[in-house]
């Protein structure tokens, strides 16, 4: 009698016939019979080891088939990933099994096929933006850039669509392939127009990227916006902090809808900045409820913040000038108020008092301005940057106007000598704690010890004139602190010293550069 029994196809008929799905199947048979049915594991090594490296055989076959997503040209590649989709969802399913399961599993489980299938379209994506495959437009008369930017534009319309047409077909509804193809190719341009902003060479340049964004974005960019807020929102509310990049908090969220929102006003005559207000409302939220990751929140939209610089910028005339100025007006506002809220107030006490000359109080101010540098760390270079350069501006001032409250009289020499040592040598500390290039603000302390020091009445009076020459600022209320100070001076010098520098700095006409600094030093009497 002929033998009707149809054969099963073994593991490598399967694989030969590229059915992915029914080889996994049976691979995962085999597996629940050595690890569940039997106790054959431990026994049968040899059955174990062949099992891993069938398991390893067919997991290449579907990253290869995986590969070649985007180029598929006939039925058989089509039908090929669909199987292919299938067996990494069983996969899936049998590693949420081992979960559940109390035994020892296998070395290759977790398989994490899902997790892995998104990196290998990741990368997919990542090469063929980076290659594209048929540059387009007129490359002769198109500059280096306009040609990538075309030539990238040209790749993602023709990957998408191939993408809906063929490899749509391929998947679930519930793994949502179109959607996450479009994420990853959103990503990818960002992340190659990030760069290629960085390298713009000329306006035109700036100019026809802007514009190319514009176009191939065209109408839901503002439903974009809305939804990268609310998602941004979500993210605030569970607590999340945002992501770092080169340890830096960073916000693409925030980036996005400064750009897209700028792109939207090119062709606009009048400033409509409704998005801008809307995410600046956001910023000043995160401040107003001051949690636990208020802070994080408030380094990575600074960072954003700084990094618009072609808003604030004239020359580039890339928008209007109403919408530059409306923008920019925004952004200097949340520039400010997230400079505020990062910025404390160090401990200032005892300086500018007799206590201040006996014993080592200014430690506590230099340790308070150490741990207030360290809460800024994870702002972005530029921002920590700006940060720490008003910090040091706020403490000098601070400083300044603690020491001309006059709590402190220096009755003689020996005094002012040990004053001048004081002011010098904590002027040297702060610069040094700082490590900035804000030499200026070590000089105005270095000065003003100066004259502390000083006995001579005409030396005196140009060390003074000196100060009010490099900041013109300074006024008579406070040229009279500073001479209180000194109290071995009699009122008839103070007086003698006062309109004599008075007279030399109103008559003064210098063109060296200076800067304001006294209008920020409070100080009461005359």
């Amino acid at each position: 009698k002929s033998n009707n029994r149809v054969m099963t196809p073994t593991f490598e008929e399967y694989l030969e016939r590229q059915a992915f799905c029914e080889a996994t199947q049976e691979l995962i048979d085999r597996e629940k019979h050595l690890f569940w049915e039997t106790a054959e594991a431990e026994a049968n090594k040899e059955a174990v080891e062949k099992l891993a490296a069938d398991h390893k055989a067919l997991e290449e076959h579907v990253w290869q088939i995986l590969q070649k997503s985007l180029s598929l040209s006939t039925e058989e590649e089509v039908s090929a990933l669909t199987s292919a989709v299938k067996a990494i969802n069983l996969e899936e399913e049998q590693d949420q099994l081992w979960k559940q399961n109390s035994q020892t599993p296998p070395t290759w489980r977790p398989s994490e096929w899902k997790k892995h299938h998104d990196e290998v379209l990741h990368e997919l994506v990542n090469g063929r933006m980076d290659n594209p495959s048929s540059p387009t437009g007129d490359q002769v008369n198109q500059s280096s850039i306009e040609a990538d930017i075309q030539s990238m534009g040209k790749q993602l319309k023709d990957d998408l669509q191939r993408v809906v047409e063929k490899v749509n077909n391929c998947y679930p509804p519930e793994m949502d392939i179109c959607n996450f193809y479009a994420r990853q190719y959103h990503q990818t341009v960002k992340a190659r127009l990030r760069k290629i902003v960085g390298s713009v060479g000329s306006v035109d340049d700036c100019s026809f990227l802007l514009q190319w964004v514009k176009e191939s974005y065209p109408d839901d960019l503002m439903i974009f916006i809305d939804r990268v807020l609310d998602e941004a929102k979500k993210e605030w509310d569970q607590g999340k902090e945002p992501t770092r990049d080169d340890g830096c908090y960073a916000s693409p969220v925030a980036y996005d809808v400064i750009q897209v929102e700028l792109l939207q006003q090119l062709d606009i005559k009048e400033a409509e900045i409704n998005t801008f207000i809307k995410y600046q409302k956001f910023h000043e939220d995160v401040i107003k409820q001051n949690k636990r990751h208020s802070k994080a929140f408030i380094k990575a939209n600074l960072s954003c913040v700084e990094q618009f610089r072609y808003v604030s910028d004239p020359k580039h005339d890339l928008f209007p000038e109403n919408v530059r100025e409306n923008c920019l007006q925004v952004l200097t506002e949340m520039k400010q108020s997230a400079h505020t809220y990062l910025l404390t107030s160090p401990h200032y006490q005892k300086v500018g008092t007799s206590d201040w000359l006996k014993k080592n109080t200014f430690e506590k101010l230099l340790n308070s301005t150490e741990d207030q540098l360290q809460e800024l760390q994870g702002s972005s270079q530029s921002s920590y940057q700006e940060l720490i350069g008003r910090l040091q501006q706020e403490v000098t001032v601070e400083y300044v106007q603690r020491l001309l409250k006059g709590e402190v009289k220096l009755k003689d020499s020996n005094q002012q000598q040990k004053a001048y040592e004081t002011v010098q040598e904590n002027g040297e500390r702060l610069h040094e704690l700082f490590g900035s290039k804000q030499d200026w603000l070590k000089e105005i302390l270095t000065k003003i010890a100066e004259v502390l020091k000083l006995q001579d009445i005409p030396a005196i009076q140009m060390q003074i004139v000196s100060l009010g020459s490099a900041y013109p600022d300074l006024s008579e209320k406070h040229l009279s602190a500073l001479l209180k100070l000194k109290a071995n001076l009699s009122k008839v010098d103070k007086k003698t010293i006062k309109t004599t520098v008075l007279d030399i700095l109103k008559e003064s006409h210098t063109n060296a550069e200076t800067r304001a600094f006294f209008s920020k030093v409070e100080v009461t009497g005359s």
